[in-house]
């Protein structure tokens, strides 16, 4: 079972969740008769036909639990539902392979989805994503500390799993010490996916991870027209169980959990995913996560997976043209992280990095002086750049150096911005001379920055608590 469906969320898909709800046109149905009108004009769904049905061992018709392949397709009976789980268990001898023990995954499925989300960002870089049916938000705070990210939202049916565990995304002391390069907002919806709501257009990537087995039929038949046609993202990642799997756990039920209202096999997924992919636009890919035992391989894989991707990429015109509608979804919160892009966090980045250097240098001058004795009676001490493997080709060297008068320690502001990290903080030599203009003390010229040799804090040279500063810092 999932850790997305763990939390038992009780109507994923549509209504608030306190509401009470029939589904659509159950009176006077048999199982095989499509439930209530066909979906809506704007797209049909495929036709009523259906792959031949995957029997168990037994004889028993393991497809009748779920949807066809189209929106309108057949789909199963709450009574009758009721009637499979408390009756029927599902045989664990599939193909001749005898399952004696109940199968357990490492990393569990619910680990190995969202490293797929995962390693998904970190080869797209997507700016903007939202997770659909987020419950314990445990895939947003992964998703948080990814720097390509600078929108991140979550919707769920819930709103008290929601208001339990905003706690997550909250920021902590670390996010101000050390602040991410690039802004990160962070909002809480609740809300149905089926909803269209504004507030989650324009984004990159829409994960809806074990979700769509939660949605009633009325609500699957209009989950593509919300997701694919009105959201239209420029990826969508659904995972949902695969079926054929089900039969190798061990005394397990119709479905892996009493919310399902469907599971569906690898056809019927793939023929519901392709019938949408083509009319929205989309091109889709499958796969899946969670290999079968040996022997059971042609089972495939526990949780299938498809990730569609839009053929032709939005424009802002395409995003706001006939989809303006109101806001059905309720905000529950946000968290906005430090970053950066923000000017007084910048100037305490670029200084923190300025003294580390500085402290550094001036650590190595006084370390020379101390083991040269004053033997050359020099009245000015000279800075030398200690003799180590890591100072060769390095481009530090080929600007000014330090140096010293009197008591004052002097290190050109050229040399500061040939530094890696603040370079790229910085961008030019105007902006760290103005960023650091107030943290420190400039030469008369602005060319450099001044410090005294000996502060008492500092002139201590057995005392290496922290005041060693790596240059490669």
């Amino acid at each position: 079972m999932s850790g997305r469906a763990a939390s038992a969320r009780p109507r994923p898909g549509g209504g608030r969740s306190h509401e009470s709800r029939r589904p659509a046109g159950r009176e006077g149905r048999e199982v095989g008769q499509p439930p209530g009108p066909r979906p809506s004009p704007a797209w049909p769904g495929p036709a009523l036909s259906s792959p031949s049905p995957a029997r168990r061992p037994g004889g028993a018709d393991l497809r009748a639990s779920a949807p066809g392949p189209g929106l309108g397709a057949p789909y199963l009976e709450v009574d009758l539902v009721h009637h499979l789980v408390s009756d029927v268990m599902v045989d664990s001898d599939v193909q001749g392979v005898q399952v004696k023990e109940n199968i357990k995954f490492t990393p569990s499925l619910s680990e190995q989805r969202h490293k797929f989300v995962l390693d998904f960002v970190r080869k797209h870089k997507p700016q903007k994503v939202a997770d659909l049916g987020c419950a314990n938000c445990k895939l947003l705070w992964r998703l948080k500390y990814h720097e390509s990210i600078e929108v991140l939202a979550g919707l769920d049916i819930d709103e008290n799993i929601l208001t339990r565990n905003i706690y997550r995304l909250h920021t902590g002391a670390g996010d101000y010490l050390d602040p991410r390069e690039r802004p990160l907002t962070i909002t809480l919806y609740h809300g149905s996916v089926v909803e269209k709501d504004p507030c989650l257009l324009g984004f990159d990537l829409i994960t809806c991870i074990e979700l769509i087995e939660h949605l009633e039929a009325k609500e699957l038949a209009q989950f593509p027209e919300a997701i694919f046609g009105f959201l239209s993202p420029t990826t969508v990642i659904i995972s949902t169980p695969n079926s054929e799997f089900n039969p190798l756990f061990s005394g397990k039920t119709v479905f892996r959990h009493p919310d399902h209202k469907f599971e569906w096999d690898r056809t019927q997924f793939q023929s519901w995913a392709l019938d949408a992919a083509r009319h929205y636009g989309y091109s889709v890919e499958f796969t899946g996560l969670g290999e079968p035992p040996p022997g059971a391989e042609a089972v495939g894989f526990c949780t299938q997976i498809g990730v569609f991707v839009k053929n032709i990429p939005n424009t802002d015109e395409s995003l706001h043209s006939e989809k303006t509608t109101e806001c059905t979804h309720t905000k529950v919160g946000t968290v906005i992280y430090p970053s950066l892009k923000e000017e007084k966090y910048l100037r305490k980045a670029v200084s923190n990095e300025v003294f580390s250097y500085i402290l550094k240098m001036k650590r190595d001058l006084l370390e020379s002086l101390k083991m040269k004795n004053d033997s050359d009676g020099c009245d000015e001490p000279e800075y030398v750049q200690p003799e180590c493997d890591e100072f060769k080709n390095d481009p530090t060297e080929e600007t000014p150096k330090p140096f010293c008068i009197e008591n004052v320690f002097y290190v050109p502001l050229e040399r500061l911005f040939s530094f890696p990290k603040i370079k790229h903080l910085c961008g030019d030599r105007e902006t760290l001379k103005m960023l650091i203009a107030d943290e420190v003390t400039l030469s008369s010229d602005g060319s450099s920055v001044m410090i005294n040799i000996v502060d008492e804090e500092d002139c201590d040279l057995n005392d290496n608590d922290g005041d060693d500063y790596d240059l490669d810092h």
